[in-house]
């Protein structure tokens, strides 16, 4: 019975120490804390000059940048070129690589190279073919506020080695306007 009694107190006083005990701290607050990561949504419209018949198309543009550090990001864009058409002949492309931007005051340029697919409509559409691109780029981007970037110019030059007819390349230039969604640990509907 003795025992069941000391293991009862020890119970008891473990229970208490525990749950009766004040929160200790032994680590102080930041005196600063760096830029936290962002995640960006942008629209715009692009002009391309493609070797596949020396066309120039226009079209729009969707990119989404996420950067994880302060001046080193992830950038995806998906192109669409249907303006300008001659004989049905357009393009689209979806591509993502690294982005490293440098910040001086509201003026953000960038360099970037990107990878991923590719897709022509031939003459007519009597055919469509999907090809590997490589793209490598840079441009300037404005702050307009704690939100809003214009994308005042990005150029990009493309290689699409694998195409039908042997590598083929485009270049091109595009301009837009962005939307901060996340910054830091806050999202927009956070913000206000």
């Amino acid at each position: 019975m003795e025992r069941f009694r000391l293991g009862i107190t020890a119970l008891l006083l473990s229970a208490v120490a525990t749950f009766g005990s004040r929160k200790v701290t032994a680590q102080a607050l930041p005196t600063a804390t760096g830029p936290a990561s962002t995640l960006q949504v942008g629209v715009g419209f692009s002009g391309y000059h493609i070797d596949y018949g020396q066309r120039w198309l226009g079209g729009p543009l969707v990119w989404v940048d996420y950067n994880p550090l302060l001046h080193l990001g992830i950038e995806g864009e998906a192109r669409s070129l249907r303006y300008n058409q001659d004989l049905g002949v357009h393009g689209s492309t979806l591509l993502v690589g690294p982005r490293v931007a440098l910040h001086h005051g509201p003026i953000e340029p960038y360099v970037k190279v990107l990878a991923g697919s590719g897709r022509l409509t031939f003459p007519y559409a009597y055919a469509r073919g999907n090809y590997f691109v490589v793209a490598g780029g840079g441009g300037v981007d404005l702050r307009l506020g704690d939100r809003l970037k214009m994308r005042v110019i990005d150029i990009s030059y493309q290689q699409w080695p694998k195409f039908s007819f042997g590598t083929m390349t485009s270049y091109g230039i595009s301009a837009g306007i962005s939307l901060t969604l996340r910054h830091g640990e806050t999202w927009m509907a956070d913000a206000r």
